[in-house]
């Protein structure tokens, strides 16, 4: 007996596949959130908490915890009203694979944040400076525009 729907799921594309790509001139580029990992990957530190504080300014406590395994729970005291900033301890417990995932949370949740990441990037010479930090700005320049 042969199932009907065994060969429709080869016709439904990937998660992958239906991820916007970026055009920056005639190549494609990486997707904003891949871009966003790589700018924190090799930001000094005191850029990588002002990203992060941009990333999770719309996460609530139960994405927070559930983002990347929980690799953000440790900063639910961020939350409270009078909640410090994170630290640069804190910045130093989370990769770039960590921030990857929380960027694709905020790109499908609050994608207006990601364009905030644009000012940040702007006013810091080293991240202008970096490959990554320059393809960031012009991804999220065309995505403005559209």
């Amino acid at each position: 007996m042969t199932d009907e729907f065994d060969d429709a799921l080869d016709l439904v594309p990937s998660a992958v596949d239906r991820r916007p790509r970026v055009m920056a001139g005639t190549e494609t580029t990486n997707n904003i959130p891949e871009l966003v990992s790589d700018v924190y990957d090799k930001a000094p530190a005191p850029l990588r908490t002002k990203l992060l504080e941009c990333l999770l300014g719309p996460v609530g406590p139960l994405a927070l915890v559930a983002i990347a395994t929980g690799a953000f729970g440790h900063l639910l005291y961020r939350l409270r009203q009078d909640g410090m900033p994170i630290s640069l301890d804190d910045a130093a417990r989370i990769t770039s694979n960590h921030v990857l995932e929380l960027a694709r949370f905020v790109e499908q949740s609050s994608p207006d944040a990601l364009l905030q990441l644009g000012s940040l990037i702007a006013d810091s010479p080293i991240g202008v400076a970096t490959m990554s930090g320059s393809a960031l700005l012009l991804a999220l320049r065309t995505a403005r525009a559209n």
